[in-house]
């Protein structure tokens, strides 16, 4: 008798799962948060100085914390119940962007709070993403994934716009405030709707220093020859999100001034948002995991036509096509997850989400000096024809590593990894072996 029978789960068994609910309503709210607070706070400081360089800095502000906290504090989700974990998040940022609404606070003082906010948010992330496989196993995870994913992008530009529309009509402070009380409901989401969990990992894991424990992670990631792999194809956003770095002067290249810039960022995840979850639905897990590797190749090669210098409508087409197979991260996220310990997920996923801000920061400061000598259009068909061979060899990479068993042996390992943390956790050296890969 195979496994072949049970039908295929479907996202209404998805938002069957109470937990999950909660979850996903407690994300929109923290994501769509950060967004405003990040949009409010670059005006407030803009409208004080009237400096474009002091409200890029404090744009920039949102984002370094990424990497403090993906570093050495990401672990912290596998140390503590990760239930905790996210609700003491969403306190500390509310506590802390309420401190942001006193009269009279100096704008260093401003900058250093986001900040201290922000720094919690690859914790929460990552907490996040390692407890979804307990609350769906099996086949549900991936459609869980894709529902989370979507809404990611949604929310991002809800609280990106909301942020604009919030300080035009409610002002910076109150906007602030508003975004107080989204860390609030996303704790009370969190804690009424999500079950206490024990701590992944062992208590004994926690006496390693910080340098050791990140040192640990990294190898994890990165020893493993299929979970270095998958990494490493996950991070192949940093080239075909390039035309978000250099929105603007493209769209001024092109005439069409800021409404065109705002299309040009739109069209970067509309495919994505759109394709992922019909990808999830209909392609099989086999099928999802043997296309990993031409849709990352596609995603990047798509952006080659911009070197023809297209119009408006034909760019959106093209950042639209390439944003649609992007759906690729899905599989690798899944992947990820069947070759990660329980344990060791949060600092994986706080690792891998910590190189992709990183990288994309990078990215885009090259993009924009690359602009400054020639045109926008060339620099995003140069940056995705670099991400194409990348994304070539990486293909090759994961073809030769990754393991046989077709779409039955890939719902087992899925059962097994979603299944370990209703186990008494085990002890893992900081090498994985075989199963140890992840997206």
């Amino acid at each position: 008798m195979t496994d072949a029978a049970p039908t295929r789960a479907t996202f209404r068994d998805v938002f069957a799962v109470r937990e999950f609910r909660a979850l996903w309503f407690s994300e929109i709210l923290s994501v769509a948060g950060d967004r405003l607070a990040l949009v409010a706070l670059t005006l407030l400081v803009y409208d004080r100085t009237r400096s474009p360089l002091l409200a890029a800095l404090a744009y920039a502000a949102g984002y370094l914390p990424w990497v403090i906290g993906g570093l050495f504090l990401a672990d912290l989700a596998d140390r503590r119940p990760r239930r905790s974990v996210m609700i003491t998040c969403d306190v500390a940022r509310a506590a802390l962007v309420a401190v942001m609404i006193l009269p009279g606070m100096p704008l260093a003082a401003l900058v250093t709070l986001l900040f201290a906010a922000t720094m919690f948010t690859p914790l929460d992330a990552a907490a996040r993403s390692a407890i979804t496989p307990d609350i769906l196993p099996g086949d549900r995870y991936a459609l869980g994934v894709a529902v989370g994913q979507t809404t990611l992008y949604s929310a991002q530009i809800a609280g990106a716009v909301g942020g604009g529309v919030a300080v035009v009509f409610i002002g910076a402070r109150s906007s602030l405030a508003l975004d107080a009380a989204t860390f609030v409901l996303s704790a009370l989401l969190v804690g009424l709707g999500i079950r206490a969990r024990p701590a992944a990992a062992r208590p004994e894991s926690g006496q390693q220093s910080p340098l050791a424990r990140m040192r640990d992670g990294f190898r994890l990631v990165f020893t493993d020859p299929a979970l270095r792999t998958i990494t490493l194809l996950a991070w192949l956003v940093v080239f075909y999100t390039i035309p978000e770095g250099v929105a603007a002067p493209y769209a001024a290249r092109l005439g069409v001034g800021p409404v065109g810039t705002g299309l040009v960022l739109a069209s970067t995840v509309a495919g994505t948002a759109i394709f992922m979850p019909l990808f999830t639905r209909f392609a099989r897990p086999r099928q999802r995991n043997n296309l990993m590797g031409p849709l990352a190749v596609m995603t990047c090669a798509t952006l080659a036509v911009t070197i023809f210098r297209p119009g408006l409508v034909a760019s959106l087409v093209v950042f639209s096509a390439s944003a649609a197979f992007g759906v690729y991260q899905l599989a690798a996220n899944t992947a990820f997850v069947l070759r990660v310990p329980n344990e060791r997920r949060s600092q994986a996923f706080g690792i891998a989400s910590m190189g992709v801000v990183v990288g994309q920061g990078l990215t885009f400061l090259a993009a924009g000096a690359a602009a400054e000598v020639i045109t926008p259009a060339a620099v995003i068909a140069i940056g995705g024809g670099i991400g194409t061979v990348v994304a070539l060899v990486l293909t090759l990479r994961w073809y030769r590593v990754s393991p046989p068993g077709g779409r039955h042996a890939a719902r087992r390992r899925l059962r097994q990894a979603t299944s370990r943390s209703l186990m008494p956790p085990r002890r893992h050296g900081p090498v994985v072996g075989a199963r140890a890969a992840r997206s």
